[in-house]
Order: C-alpha cells, then structure tokens, then sequence
C-alpha cells in the first residue's frame, strides 16, 4: 500500500466530521485547539519505514486505520455489578488506592476520591468534566508545553480527536501515600479510540498513577490512542506506571511526554504484555537543575506479538539526571524494537545520564533490535549507553536443576530474575505481583 493511500484512507475512516462530533458543545477554546490539530495532522505525512524512528515497523502492514471509526459505545453506568467481569476481577487484584478511574470502550464511568485529599485541593476526575470545572488549568497545560500536535502524526490525531481523558491535579505540597489507580477496558473491534491524561503535580506534591488496560481478543482490528502529558513542578515528585494487557487483534500506540522541573523526580514504568502491536513513544525533558528521572520499560512477548519503544531523555539544563533501564524477554516469533536517546543540549554541564537494553531470547524465532544513540553537545558530563540481546543462560538454568527443579521450573526463575530488576525498582504495591503472575502464565506456554 502505498503512502499515499494510507493518508487518503485515514481521512475517509477518521475525518473531519468525527472531528465535529467530539467538538459538539464544548468551549471555544479547545475546538480552535482541535481544529489546529486536525490541520497539522492533515498536512503531516504518515509515518513510513524511510524514517529512522520508525524503520522497524511498517505501518502499511501493521495498522489498517481505514476500517476504523470512532467508538460509538455510550456511556456505560456508574455501577460495578453492569461492568464486565475481567474489569472487576482485575480491579479486585488491585492493593489500596487514593482514588480510581474507571475507563470503559473510551469513556469515564467512574471516579473516586479520598475526602481527605479532596479536602486539600488534589483534583481527580474526567478530563470532560475538568474543561468545565477547571478550565484555567486545562487550557494552560493541555496539548501545549508537553505535548503540541506537532510532536507528530498520532499525537496531532489524538489531540483533535481524544473522545475523553483523565485530569489529576496535585496542589503544592500535598502528598499522596496511596497510588491513583486507572483501570481501563475496550471491547468493540475495529474502533479507534483516543484519550488523554494530564497530570499536573504542583511545588514539593507527590504522587504516583497506576493506569492498567485489559481487554479480550479482537476478530478485527481494534486501536487505541493514548496520550499522556506529565508536569512535575519545582521539588514534586511524581510516579507514572503504564500497564498495557490488551488482547490479540490491537495496535497500542502511546504517545508520553514528562516534563521534570528544578529538583523535582519524574519516573515513569512501561510494562508492555499483551497487544498484537505496541508502539510507545516516550520523551522525557529535565528543564531545571537537580531534575531527575528514572526511565523504567518491562515487555514480554510471545506468538507474533511486535514490541516498539521509542524513547528520548533530553537533558537542557546543567545538573540534571536520568537513568533508563528497559528489559524484555521474547518466545515465540515475537520481535521487540528499542530505540533510545539521551540528547545533551549546550550548555547543560554535569549531565549524569544512562541508557540500558537488555533482552533474552526464549526461542530461535524471536528477535530484538537495539538502536541507542548518544547527542551530546557539553563537555563536563558522565554519560553511556548499551545493549545486549542473549538467550537464556545456561549455566543458571544447569545449576537450578541441579538443586532438584526441572527444566520449566529453572528457566522460569531465571526469566522472572532477569526482568524482576526492573520492577525491583519501582516498587508499587500490586503491580509486580499482577505483572509476574501474567509473565507466569506466558511462561507456561513455552515449550
């Protein structure tokens, strides 16, 4: 197919009418700012494999955007007993909260609050509602700063057509010792559905967002656009884990960008488990001295599942710092794409930045590509990168069963050891058992 085709497509399948639908009734403002987008969307090229950052997955051939449409699901009722079954069950794995968010076929159904918090000005609660309620604060940060339609082609579609969204605003110097839990289900094949999350944690805040998406397998092709916009101000700090669980059949593409101010921690998890297609495009900018970010990504594929994540740490100051560290076990005819960068601006002295990519390979079939760069334009700096792809260690697995386990059990210890030190790292309660109970039951298909 050619490009030109796939352009004309996505203008019939997703096309300025659904751009006057989501627009109905809301304020002036934000249907300039969709309009700007669905301009810069339609003026920018489809993504091919002639561009570097996407040379490793053909979009002609992975997404078929002209059979989708927009959800036309209503919304679903507030009411737990009418919500499908794996929704529940996967909530119910869920530890303790501060608040949750209930997302359904693209739509919020959902939202609570611990009073306390409420009390003290932290805000969460549909992005819909949030234009209205707090419409200073969303026309600041939304699709600006951190994310304007011309980062690229799906961020510029997202941000004309995200359907609904969640806002979480944390006032200075609140802090929030439980997790903000999302929990989202889709259900319709060959829909497009597009959201939002905008998360502005305010001076020397804390919080951490747990957002998790399931759903069955899909006959045709379902896909799913998210957009995530994370602010921390001067000495916040901030905590975003993205869990994707989707069924066979989608294409999961997220677009991140995290903006980490003067002293404050932004970091953000990716754990990618299901889909047939996940492509995630994560850029992390450290705009104030002692800002600091840990990059942390899980992915485990099987079948024919392909994995693509894109990621930047863009270091534009002095004295700031990031660490990456993504890691990823492949069975199957699974393939997984890394590409990272750590760009260096001038003038950003004692720079401290690494970027790692390590990915174990369970069967002969499987295949890992590892492209990370370095962009460095200082001289007083500690930086590095690297990668590796092998297969599972042999001495490992020869010494656990000569402690009496057998073949599956040993190298299902030596994988869960091989990817527990990303979770290790970003200990939030449930979501490392949840992950290692799923990576459990892939493992239990490997011959």
């Amino acid at each position: 197919m050619s490009d030109a085709l796939v352009t004309d497509s996505v203008a019939r399948a997703l096309s300025v009418e659904s751009l006057e639908r989501v627009s109905r009734d809301e304020p002036t403002w934000l249907k300039e700012r969709r309009s700007h987008a669905w301009s810069v969307y339609e003026a920018t090229p489809m993504p091919t494999t002639k561009l570097e950052e996407w040379r490793y997955t053909d979009l002609s051939k992975k997404l078929d955007l002209e059979t989708l449409s927009l959800s036309e699901a209503e919304t679903a009722p507030d009411d737990p007993s009418a919500w499908p079954a794996r929704l529940r069950a996967t909530m119910d794995e869920d530890h303790a909260a501060s608040g949750h968010i209930v997302f359904i076929d693209g739509h919020v159904v959902h939202a609570d609050l611990d009073s306390d918090l409420a009390s003290q000005g932290v805000v969460l609660k549909s992005l819909h509602e949030a234009v209205d309620s707090h419409a200073e604060l969303v026309q600041e940060h939304l699709a600006t700063e951190a994310l304007p339609p011309e980062e690229g082609k799906f961020a510029s579609l997202n941000a004309a057509l995200w359907v609904d969204g969640i806002f979480l605003f944390v006032p200075k110097g609140v802090q929030l010792e439980l997790p903000i839990r999302v929990t989202r289900w889709l259900s319709e094949a060959g829909t497009a559905y597009m959201s939002r999350v905008l998360i502005v944690a305010e001076n020397h805040s804390q919080v951490s967002y747990v957002d998790e998406v399931v759903s069955n397998d899909f006959t045709t092709q379902m896909f799913t656009s998210t957009a995530a916009e994370v602010i921390a101000k001067d000495g916040a700090q901030v905590q975003f884990v993205s869990v994707q669980r989707l069924g066979r059949g989608s294409f999961y593409h997220s677009v991140q960008r995290t903006l980490a101010n003067r002293d404050a921690t932004l970091d953000t998890l990716n754990v990618g488990l299901g889909a047939s297609v996940t492509r995630v495009d994560l850029n992390a900018k450290l705009l104030g001295p002692g800002a600091t970010s840990d990059m942390l990504g899980l992915y485990f594929g099987d079948g024919s599942q392909h994995f693509d994540f894109n990621t930047s740490q863009d270091h534009t100051v002095p004295n700031t710092s990031s660490d990456l560290l993504y890691k990823g076990a492949l069975d199957g005819a699974s393939r997984s794409v890394f590409r990272g960068i750590i760009r260096v601006h001038e003038g950003a002295q004692r720079t401290d930045a690494y970027q790692t990519n390590r990915n174990l390979l369970l069967s002969n079939d499987a295949r890992a590509d590892s492209l990370p760069n370095l962009e460095i334009e200082a001289d007083d700096v500690k930086c590095s990168h690297g990668a590796t792809v092998g297969e599972l260690d042999a001495d490992a697995k020869f010494y656990l069963m000569s402690r009496g386990l057998d073949r599956v059990q040993a190298e299902r210890l030596v994988v869960l050891g091989f990817l527990g030190e990303v979770l290790a790292r970003l200990p939030l309660g449930g979501v490392g058992e949840k992950v290692t109970r799923v990576i459990e039951e892939k493992l239990a298909q490997h011959v």
